[in-house]
């Protein structure tokens, strides 16, 4: 259990990071750029790629099966 409690953290930790990242490339967007270049734009930068890596670790950690102790 402590270990699917770290990895939640982990996750949560990785998601936000990169979900500040990514809200904050959103200045780019006053510029005059629109919603496509946006994307293109953060797609080159490696740390928004910590928000669906943080979110995967999440899930897994919430879904993925414990293991069961036959006694």
């Amino acid at each position: 259990m402590m270990i699917r409690i770290f990895f939640w953290m982990m996750g949560f930790g990785l998601a936000v990071s990169g979900g500040i990242s990514t809200i904050a490339y959103l200045n780019i967007m006053t510029a005059g750029k629109n919603f496509m270049e946006y994307l293109v734009y953060i797609s080159d930068k490696t740390e928004c790629y910590l928000l669906p890596i943080g979110l995967a670790i999440i899930s897994l950690s919430i879904f993925f099966p414990e293991k069961k102790n036959i006694n």
